[in-house]
């Protein structure tokens, strides 16, 4: 599996990752001294960066963590390379004054903690050689302002019981919009869906599985749905309520970037 990003700072460097999946303070989330995180949050505490490959989706707090970062690597005890969605000031700042190889543009939210990475920071690569993963699409169904949920069969061999978006397996140069369609006819009985946006593929784990994910959305013409097997459940809901269900790994994520849900309290 090889990821592609933006080159922050040059470099290589190969090693073990370090995930977090929230975004970091370099000022009181790691010790300066020997690069232990200390933030419960990342759910890295107790971890050090030392010789590790840190993915995180970008730093916060103050400007001073550029300099934690160029102290961390001058000590000798910061990470081998950094991995972000969005390099913002404070980290690009001290990854170039320490010289730490850096890539931007990664989906760090499929990179677990303990998986060996290959960083090719001039090339804005990351290869992760022990990982192969299934290419799937998701198919948001709009109507009238909803989205269509369903929820998974037991019969099926991954994510039983969990609410999901209609998907299924890409098969080799397939295009994903023409599978998708297949998709909601089978799962759904619902003809004339129209094509209305695709995200950026997500890559999403599952116990030692791995899927990239590529989610689309289109507008169908009626909610009335005729489930096949793989599903027991349908409902149409609001997108700001997809965050109260059981669903599989990353949904949000990947709801986001085809539709456009406006913060809480505004419309």
């Amino acid at each position: 599996m090889k990821l592609t990003g933006r080159r922050i700072v040059g470099g290589r460097a190969a090693g073990e990752a370090l995930a977090s999946p929230v975004p970091l303070s370099f000022v009181g989330g790691v010790d300066p001294a020997t690069g232990e995180v200390l933030d419960e949050a990342t759910g890295c505490r107790g971890h050090r960066l030392g010789g590790r490959i840190f993915a995180f989706p970008h730093g916060r707090g103050s400007t001073v963590g550029s300099y934690v970062v160029y102290g961390l690597a001058k000590r000798g005890v910061g990470p081998a390379a950094i991995l972000n969605t969005r390099a913002e000031t404070i980290v690009a700042v001290g990854a170039i004054l320490a010289g730490i190889p850096t890539v931007d543009g990664i989906d760090v939210g499929g990179i677990l903690t303990g998986d060996r990475l290959v960083v090719d920071a001039d090339a804005a690569e990351v290869d992760l050689p022990d990982l192969v993963a299934k290419p799937v699409v998701s198919a948001f169904l709009r109507s009238r302002g909803k989205i269509l949920l369903v929820r998974r069969s037991e019969q099926v061999s991954t994510f039983a019981g969990r609410w999901s978006v209609i998907s299924g397996y890409l098969e080799g140069d397939e295009d994903p919009r023409e599978r998708a369609r297949l998709e909601i006819r089978e799962e759904t009985g619902i003809r004339g869906a129209r094509f209305r946006s695709e995200g950026a593929p997500l890559l999403v784990r599952d116990r030692g599985a791995a899927f990239l994910v590529h989610p689309l959305l289109f507008d169908v013409p009626r909610t009335a749905v005729r489930l096949d097997w793989e599903n027991v459940e349908a409902r149409w809901v609001r997108p700001d309520e997809i965050e109260g269900f059981d669903t599989v790994p990353r949904l949000q994520e990947a709801m986001r970037s085809v539709i456009f849900t406006p913060p809480p309290g505004r419309k």
